[in-house]
C-alpha cells in the first residue's frame, strides 16, 4: 500500500532507519503504475528509496515472533494493511505494546477505521473526489473522464502520518507510554481544503454576520479560488513569449511599485485600492489595460521585474516544465539514476538538504527506527534498488560506530533521535542550535502535542 509506504519514505530520506517488511510474494507495486524503468515501477522506486528490507511470512508463528524480535528495539511500526490486518495475526497495538511498551502503531488507509466506508477498498483518487477536489469532466463523445490534478490525499496523509509518528515517538520518551495512531487519506484530502468547506459552512448563517471583504464592498465571493477567478490585480496575465505569469499586486503597496516600475502612476491614481486583500474584483477596464502592458515583455524578464521592483510575480510551470525553471533548479537537485533506478527528487520540509547532505549519519542506535509491514525493494544489506528482499535468519543488525550514508539514502542525513533529544532537554528559553545540524528552520522548543490534524491517538 502506497500511503505507509510515503511515511516512511519522509522519514527515511531525514535519517530514519526504516526496515520494510514485506510478504514472501515480495511487493506488488514494483509492477504497477506506469512509468515503468527497467521492468520497475517509478512508484516503487521512488517510495522504496532509503529502506532496508525483509521478508516475513507474518502468517506463520515464527514470522510473527521474528516481527516481534524488530518491535523491541524500533520506535514505530507503521500498518500497510486494512486497519486491524496486524491485529489479526496477533500484532496489533495492544499485543505489541507487550514487547515495547514505548511503541508508536500508526495505521493509515483510505477512510480510517470508523465510519460507513471505513472497509471499502479504494485507490488514490478516491479520497479527492470524495472531497470534493476534483469534478469529472465530458469528452467530446460525451463520455466521462478523469481530468489531469495533483493528487491530494494519498501525499497529505503520508505528511500527517509522518508528522504524528514523531509526535508520538517525542510523547513516549518523555511519558515512556506509546500512542497508537490512525490516519485516513480521505481526512487528509479534506483537511487541506478547510478553507472551502468552511466558507461554505459559514455562509449558511445570515449575511448580516458572515459577509465579504471590505475591498469588495462586502459582497460575498465564492469560496476559496472561485472567487478569484474575477480578480484583476491579482490573475494570470500572457506575455510577449506566449507564455504567463501571475500578477498578485492586491495590496496598496505592492500596486503602487507595479505602477511606478511600468511609468503608469495614472492607473494607481484611478485606482489606489484598498490596504490589503483588494483583487480589483470585475474591473474590466483596468484588465484589458494590464493585458496589454504584460504583453510587451517575456515571462523571464516580468520575473526580473518583480524582483527587482518588490511587485508579487510568479512564474507559471507545467509538471513538464518546472525542471527547467532556476529556482526548482536550485531547491531540487535531481537523485541520481545510478542510485536510484530513475532520477527522483528529494523530500522538502523545513530541513535543508544541500546543507545536510554532506554529513555524516549518526551511529544507528542514535537514530530513529521504524518498522513498516508490507516491505520495498531494498535487502537488509542495501543493494541494487530492483533486487528482490532476502529472507535473513535474525533480525538484521550493524557493526557499532558512524555508518555512512547508505546508497539507497541520499538526502537529509540527519539524526531524528538526537535532534528530538536534545530539543526535549533544551530550556525553553534557549535559541535552537542549528549549525551542528545543519538545520534550517528547526521546530520550536517545548512539548509537542497529539493528535494533531489528520491523525487521531488513542
Amino acid at each position: 500500500m502506497l500511503g505507509p509506504g510515503a511515511i516512511t519514505t519522509t522519514l527515511a530520506d531525514l535519517g530514519a532507519d526504516v526496515i520494510k517488511v514485506e510478504p514472501p510474494t515480495g511487493d506488488y507495486i514494483r509492477r504497477m503504475t506506469w512509468p515503468i524503468v527497467e521492468g520497475v515501477s517509478l512508484m516503487h522506486l521512488h517510495i522504496s528509496r532509503g529502506k532496508r528490507s525483509i521478508t516475513i511470512d507474518l502468517r506463520t508463528p515464527e514470522g510473527a515472533e521474528l516481527f516481534k524480535e524488530l518491535v523491541k528495539s524500533a520506535d514505530a511500526v507503521i500498518e500497510a494493511m486494512r486497519p486491524g490486518g496486524l491485529a489479526r495475526r496477533g500484532l496489533g497495538y495492544d499485543d505489541l505494546k507487550k514487547v515495547n511498551p514505548k511503541i508508536v502503531f500508526c495505521t493509515i488507509s483510505g477512510y480510517g477505521m470508523t465510519g460507513p466506508y471505513q472497509n471499502m477498498p479504494s485507490h488514490g483518487l478516491a479520497y479527492d473526489t470524495w472531497a470534493g477536489l476534483v469534478k469529472p469532466e465530458t469528452d467530446d463523445e460525451g463520455f466521462c473522464v478523469i481530468p489531469e490534478h495533483p493528487s491530494c490525499g494519498i501525499y497529505a496523509g503520508p505528511l500527517f502520518g509522518a508528522l504524528g509518528v514523531l509526535a508520538g515517538i517525542i510523547r513516549a520518551r518523555e511519558t515512556g507510554e506509546g500512542t497508537q495512531l490512525e490516519i485516513a487519506q480521505s481526512d487528509a484530502a479534506a483537511s487541506m481544503d478547510w478553507l472551502r468547506s468552511e466558507t461554505y459552512k459559514a455562509y449558511e448563517r445570515p449575511e448580516d454576520e458572515v459577509t465579504g471583504n471590505p475591498s469588495d464592498n462586502f459582497e460575498r465571493r465564492a469560496p476559496g479560488t472561485a472567487g478569484m477567478r474575477d480578480g484583476v490585480r491579482y490573475q494570470f496575465y500572457e506575455t510577449a513569449d506566449g507564455r504567463h505569469i501571475l500578477f498578485m499586486a492586491s495590496e496598496q503597496e505592492f500596486w503602487k511599485n507595479f505602477c511606478e516600475g511600468v511609468g503608469r502612476m495614472d492607473l494607481f491614481e484611478k485606482w489606489p485600492g484598498s490596504q490589503y486583500g483588494d483583487h480589483a474584483k470585475g474591473n474590466r477596464e483596468l484588465q484589458g489595460i494590464l493585458k496589454d502592458i504584460f504583453k510587451a515583455r517575456t515571462a523571464v524578464e516580468w520575473m526580473a521585474f518583480g524582483d527587482e521592483k518588490n511587485t508579487p510575480i510568479a512564474a507559471v510551470n507545467t509538471p513538464e516544465t518546472i525542471a527547467d525553471d532556476p529556482q526548482f533548479q536550485d531547491r531540487f537537485p535531481w537523485l541520481p539514476a545510478d542510485v536510484l533506478g530513475a532520477e527522483q527528487l528529494p523530500s522538502r520540509s523545513s530541513w535543508s538538504a544541500r546543507s545536510c547532505r554532506s554529513r555524516p549519519r549518526h551511529p544507528r542506535s542514535a537514530r530513529t527506527t521504524i518498522r513498516c509491514w508490507p516491505a520495498c525493494s531494498a535487502t537488509t544489506t542495501p543493494a541494487s534498488p530492483n533486487s528482490a528482499p532476502q529472507a535473513p535468519s535474525a533480525p538484521p543488525t550493524d557493526p557499532p560506530g558512524p555508518h555512512p550514508p547508505r546508497p539507497l539514502s541520499p538526502g537529509v542525513q540527519l539524526s531524528f533521535r538526537a535532534l528530538f533529544e536534545e530539543i526535549r532537554t533544551r530550556p525553553r528559553s534557549q535559541a535552537p542550535r542549528t549549525e551542528a545540524k545543519g538545520v534550517s528552520d528547526p521546530p520550536s522548543a517545548g512539548r509537542t502535542r497529539l493528535p494533531s490534524l489528520g491523525c487521531h491517538s488513542t
